[in-house]
């Protein structure tokens, strides 16, 4: 009763303590659900917009359904610039204070093929009619016809405002006879101008020092060039589930034990029965149907359509006769000659005269007998002189795929062609010409050779790993992926005699990892928040076999790692201190003095233009030459930054360009430009953009 007593007394608490657990559980469960969640329900954002996850996935899903071969990652990527483009489309729209008329929309309707092609929107003379398609949807009862008619004239009202945004753009873009003219004088105005160049190679790389803190401040003032995604670089070994030595043995053996007679015993009849084998079957297709991968084809095969190595010995094969075990591509076979056929291969040349009502495009509008006349006159021109067949087929024939290659059909077999064509070239020698009709029209048919060909019947069975080198393999793999865990990747693979790949850097959205292609899941891995670093994991790929991945490093976003800046930044830098070590010393009255100081030849470069500022020898140089051009006539310049060296120069002449009125071909090249400006529409949107991309969170 004292326990009974003492319960009673702290039942309060225990009630609160319950409840409080009750509680946090259903708290938890909100969390996760979403409910009092901080994590977003948004992909992203442009410019302060959100993009909601739950419709972006939904277009993500329907892009998968289109029918197209295409991957999760792909459509998403596709949806994403999609939603990212109308987003800065409709701030650009929201700024502009873009409107349009009933007219406007209207004509995007009629545009869209659902809409304006549908009779159900036609009026009397079949054109559309706005008033029909409200009537149409206003009267339905259905929900979503509704929904589809509302994201109809959303589409249509985006794509009637994108093009009034675009004609703005188009019509700020124009050219004028005065940029022309500025363009023509760039292109030949000409300069001729002597030079000295120390090249920053004259300086050891060795005699410049560039600090960590230097490259970082100068990709700092540079952001936008050096800024980098967030990474993870992952290192991997592959445990192959392939078949070994022994497994071949084994499908050989297998294979050799079906040449003979066999003993089975017959449960029904209580004895023994002997069963043919291949060699003496008398149900060759049975036979093989029963034990191949493959079923029988009765094909005739000729010997340069055999597998190579063995063709020989397979033509060649005495009917009856069985050759192998032999391996081609991932099979291992058996064939056995069923004999061979003259002729069964053909190679034939045909021009082919068409008329209207046949499934191919004529050269020229013709009735069958116009076709049929023009065919028997290119006849009678090749019978005389048959050397007039292949300029023939080039310039007459309508079979356009083999026109342009003077008519040449390459081999094929009975059957291949229509039942015409087919006959006249299986019934007739080597060389005959001849004409035929089928339901494409006439042929003019050059019968160029034949081929002898054998039947085979084939038992092929796929070479593949057995259950015990699948098993082997999976022990081994679950073996180095434990020490893997417990030691170094490194040394657990020289343990295990295994080689590790190279690492591969991915981003988070990525599908490729190295020479396994498309292996996404081992991507979302790395990315996961429960992956830490130098963490390691078995991953199973068919057609692979195992493949043990660690997380060799994260790089987070910003700027570039220092391994990778030092490679791009460092360079520039010691360039930067290089020509100030040489403009220092590149101080004198005249040409001579400086390139006797440095140690190097005075240059010319004649007929240079700013248009094309490339120094012979030296390469690209637009500083060198704009400063070459203005500098006045013989006077010395100042110490000049190129791109590969620092220059003095000293101009000997510059030659004006001709004077003309005639800039046609510089307005075309402006004008061609200037179209293209609203193709660079959304980069130079998105480049100013503050555009926030979450995708990776929700586990693509």
């Amino acid at each position: 009763m004292a326990i009974l007593g003492k319960i009673r007394q702290r039942s309060f608490i225990l009630i609160v303590i319950i409840a409080l657990a009750l509680f946090s559980f259903v708290l938890a469960d909100v969390i996760q659900s979403g409910g009092f969640s901080q994590t977003s329900r948004n992909v992203g954002s442009v410019n302060g917009t959100d993009i909601s996850f739950d419709e972006f996935n939904v277009k993500v899903n329907n892009v998968e359904k289109s029918g197209q071969d295409i991957t999760t990652i792909q459509a998403m990527n596709r949806v994403w610039d999609q939603e990212v483009n109308l987003a800065l489309l409709n701030d650009e729209l929201k700024k502009l204070g873009i409107r349009i008329s009933e007219s406007h929309l209207v004509e995007a309707l009629k545009s869209d093929q659902n809409v304006g092609s549908n009779p159900r929107f036609a009026n009397e003379l079949g054109q559309f009619d706005i008033n029909k398609y409200r009537e149409y949807f206003k009267s339905s009862s259905n929900a979503q016809e509704k929904e589809y008619i509302e994201s109809l004239e959303l589409n249509a009202n985006i794509t009637a405002k994108y093009q009034i945004y675009t004609s703005l753009i188009k019509g700020g873009h124009f050219v004028t006879k005065n940029d022309a003219k500025f363009k023509y004088e760039l292109e030949n105005n000409k300069v001729t101008f002597d030079y000295v160049a120390v090249p920053f190679s004259s300086i050891n790389d060795s005699e410049v020092k560039v600090s960590e803190t230097e490259i970082i401040d100068y990709m700092k003032k540079n952001e936008k060039k050096y800024k980098a995604e967030e990474t993870r670089e992952i290192e991997y070994v592959v445990i192959g589930d392939t078949p070994t030595d022994k497994d071949r043995s084994e499908i050989k053996d297998k294979l050799n034990a079906l040449l003979g007679s066999r003993v089975i015993y017959n449960k029904e009849t209580g004895v023994n029965d002997t069963l043919p084998g291949f060699k003496n079957t008398t149900n060759d297709i049975d036979f093989v149907n029963t034990n191949s991968d493959f079923p029988y084809d009765s094909t005739y095969i000729a010997k340069s359509d055999l597998p190579t190595e063995f063709a020989e010995q397979l033509f060649n094969l005495p009917q009856g006769e069985v050759f192998g075990p032999y391996e081609f591509g991932t099979y291992l076979a058996l064939s056995k000659s069923l004999g061979r056929k003259a002729g069964a291969k053909a190679k034939a040349s045909h021009i082919l005269i068409s008329y209207e009502g046949t499934p191919i495009k004529t050269k020229e509008i013709r009735n069958k007998e116009q076709a049929k006349a023009k065919a028997e006159e290119l006849f009678a021109k090749i019978k005389a002189n048959k050397e007039e067949f292949l300029m023939l087929a080039f310039t007459e024939s309508e079979d356009q795929g083999s026109a342009q290659k003077g008519g040449d059909l390459g081999f094929f077999g009975p059957n291949d062609m229509v039942k015409p064509f087919n006959d006249y070239v299986f019934n007739n020698p080597v060389g005959s010409i001849g004409l035929v009709e089928s339901e494409f029209g006439f042929h003019i048919i050059n019968i160029v050779d034949k081929q002898d060909a054998v039947r085979l019947a084939t038992i092929a069975q796929k070479i593949e790993a057995s259950e015990e080198t699948t098993e082997s393999a999976y022990t081994q793999a679950m073996k180095f992926e434990l020490l893997a865990n417990e030691k170094a990747f490194a040394d657990a693979a020289n343990q295990f005699k295994l080689t590790i790949a190279p690492a591969v850097k991915a981003k988070g959205l990525d599908e490729a990892v190295g020479e396994l292609g498309n292996q996404r899941q081992i991507v979302r891995w790395a990315f996961n928040k429960d992956t830490d670093l130098d963490d390691v994991k078995r991953f199973e790929i068919p057609k692979v076999g195992h493949v043990i991945a660690k997380l060799k490093k994260i790089n987070e976003e910003g700027l570039l790692a220092m391994a990778e800046a030092k490679i791009q930044v460092e360079p520039i830098l010691k360039n930067q201190k290089k020509a100030e070590l040489i403009k220092a010393k590149m101080k004198g009255t005249s040409l001579d003095a400086i390139a006797k100081a440095n140690n190097v030849t005075i240059q010319n470069a004649a007929g240079i233009s700013v248009d094309n500022p490339s120094i012979p020898n030296v390469g690209f140089e637009p500083a060198v030459v704009g400063d070459a051009i203005a500098l006045e006539k013989s006077k010395l310049s100042t110490a000049i930054v190129g791109n590969t060296a620092v220059y003095v120069i000293k101009t000997a002449e510059v030659q004006k360009a001709l004077p003309t009125e005639d800039y046609t071909t510089q307005l075309t090249g402006l004008k061609s430009q200037s179209a293209n400006a609203v193709n660079r529409l959304f980069v130079a949107l998105k480049d100013q953009a503050k555009v926030k991309d979450k995708r990776i969170e929700f586990n693509y």
